[in-house]
């Protein structure tokens, strides 16, 4: 049986954090998930705690979406990694999914969760579509949607690198299309940013963010442009 270990990066993760675990106890319970590690950057809130309390292997990290992720794929003791956004919560037929991915395509592809929020409405479906409709033509789904990935594959790329911005396109670029595949379940994310910015805004800035990494500009750039 294949065993799983679930990465999070977090800073000041809240209650969604919260959330994100235990949408998580299924694994647990099916004896697919075996480890859960929270790579924490420098959260002031209960995040650290709250990861501890439930269970989770926590590391503690210089902030930086990147290295945390590297540094929880370093302190991950299974073969199979669930790459996951702290603010995602999994739907209930996650596991089967993941299963089911592993069953078909073994460690030679990484998996992907079609994108929702937790919010209804218009624009909150067309970004989602917009987000799965790229992922599926370009192979280009982003950290929020997840990723399954066997080691070996994540070894075979060069890993994850520790990049302050744009690490999850970076990373997919290098798995490929060819090595990509859909998951029959849905990865539900907060959709706090674009209620904060506005849901032309976010999407907007993101391709143009987007546009300027495939030209060559520097991730460190990036990243204080997003901010």
């Amino acid at each position: 049986m294949p065993g799983l270990s679930v990465i999070i990066p977090v800073r000041n993760g809240g209650p969604r954090l919260a959330d994100c675990l235990a949408a998580l106890v299924p694994g647990a319970v099916d004896g697919l998930l075996r480890q859960v590690v929270v790579v924490d950057g420098g959260s002031t809130d209960a995040s650290v705690s709250l990861a501890r309390d439930m269970g989770a292997d926590v590391i503690e990290t210089a902030p930086g979406r990147g290295a945390q992720l590297a540094a929880g794929v370093s302190g991950a003791r299974h073969d199979w990694l669930l790459l996951l956004h702290a603010d995602t919560v999994l739907d209930d037929g996650w596991v089967e999914a993941v299963r089911s991915h592993i069953d078909a395509h073994g460690p030679g592809r990484a998996g992907w969760f079609r994108l929702a929020f937790d919010e209804g409405g218009g624009p909150a479906r067309r970004v989602a579509g917009l987000a799965n409709w790229r992922a599926a033509t370009s192979g280009l789904p982003y950290g929020d949607q997840g990723l399954v990935v066997h080691r070996s594959l994540l070894a075979d790329v060069g890993g994850v690198r520790p990049l302050p911005l744009m690490e999850d396109v970076d990373l997919v670029r290098r798995i490929g299309r060819r090595r990509l595949a859909p998951l029959d379940a849905v990865a539900e994310t907060s959709a706090a940013k674009y209620r904060a910015r506005g849901w032309w805004l976010v999407p907007a800035r993101n391709l143009l963010l987007l546009v300027l990494f495939f030209c060559g500009v520097p991730p460190e750039r990036l990243a204080r442009l997003y901010r």
